[in-house]
């Protein structure tokens, strides 16, 4: 299946916790004041891939504790992103997805866009909620801003509500 990325980085110590791939997905339609990752924002930017040739990528890595999948908005591209998610965890490796929707509204949108319930299903953590940049701090673990959340995702579909996550 194909995918639109903006890039990826093999060994990121930075997008979540132990060592991890990350894919950095190609399009946003946020475009939050402040981004990371601007140069992601354009959808017909970046590279087209297989998810078969990420696949391929991550698994050369026998040291990965995870993968990441950034942006960019992984939710614009989320049926591409699950199926690498279940390629991915049935290395037993763990996922986390970040993305500038809150839970709720992937939640509440989840049973008229398969794939956000798709996504979110091989989604271990979520770090939800738009890059808000007078709320940026450089203390924050795995986040830009401090109204992001890193939420546990099987908990909060468990509950119907966001689980914050104990990491």
């Amino acid at each position: 299946m194909n995918i639109r990325i903006f890039g990826t980085a093999n060994d990121s110590i930075v997008d979540g916790p132990g060592l991890r791939f990350s894919v950095f997905v190609q399009g946003c339609p946020h475009h939050c004041k402040g981004c990371h990752n601007p140069g992601s924002h354009d959808f017909e930017g970046g590279t087209i891939m297989t998810t078969e040739e990420l696949f391929d990528k991550i698994q050369a890595n026998p040291l990965l504790d995870g993968v990441t999948f950034s942006g960019g908005e992984p939710f614009c591209q989320p049926m591409p992103l699950y199926e690498l998610g279940k390629q991915v965890k049935a290395l037993g490796l763990n996922i986390i997805t970040y993305t500038g929707y809150t839970f709720e509204q992937l939640y509440e949108n989840r049973l008229t866009n398969e794939g956000y319930e798709k996504l979110l299903s091989v989604t271990d953590l979520l770090v939800d909620g738009r890059f808000v940049e007078e709320l940026r701090s450089l203390e924050l673990r795995f986040r830009g801003s401090s109204n992001q959340r890193i939420l546990d995702v099987p908990a909060s579909l468990a509950a119907g509500r966001a689980v914050e996550a104990q990491i």
